[in-house]
């Protein structure tokens, strides 16, 4: 893996941390649930772009439609990365967010985030932890 992708699952593992602060905020402030919102949609597109570059480096497969989580997503549960079919709900709830005017939609988020989103998010990180980036420490 390069060093771009090191960068990249920091970052997701840095937003990660941060997200999960979700569980002890007050999600009746609308401030709160905009920000939460923000984090959410930051973490769920740094993990599609590590999903991405591992697809690529460990799979080489590199056909994915420019910019498209929806395809990433695919292979990612084909490859085994992630397990869960719910990614696609929490594409959905990503791409909803933008539509988000009167501040609804970001709490029925909030609540499948806390439910169930944060143990996707971190069960992710951990298979690219294990399987991914204990060859960088084996490298050294």
């Amino acid at each position: 893996m390069d060093e771009k992708f090191y960068r990249r699952f920091e970052s997701f593992r840095r937003s990660l941390v941060a997200l999960e602060e979700v569980r002890e905020r007050d999600l009746t402030d609308s401030f709160i649930l905009s920000g939460a919102g923000a984090k959410f949609n930051i973490t769920f597109d740094l993990a599609w772009k590590v999903m991405k570059d591992i697809i690529i480096q460990y799979f080489a497969v590199v056909d994915f439609p420019k910019g498209s989580p929806r395809e990433v997503l695919r292979k990612a549960y084909e490859f085994q990365l992630i397990s869960d079919e719910a990614w696609l709900d929490m594409l959905r709830d990503r791409n909803d967010l933008t539509h988000d005017y009167d501040g609804e939609i970001v709490k029925e988020v909030c609540k499948r985030l806390i439910n169930c989103y944060l143990a996707l998010f971190e069960e992710f990180r951990k298979t690219a932890e294990t399987r991914y980036l204990s060859t960088k420490r084996e490298k050294r």
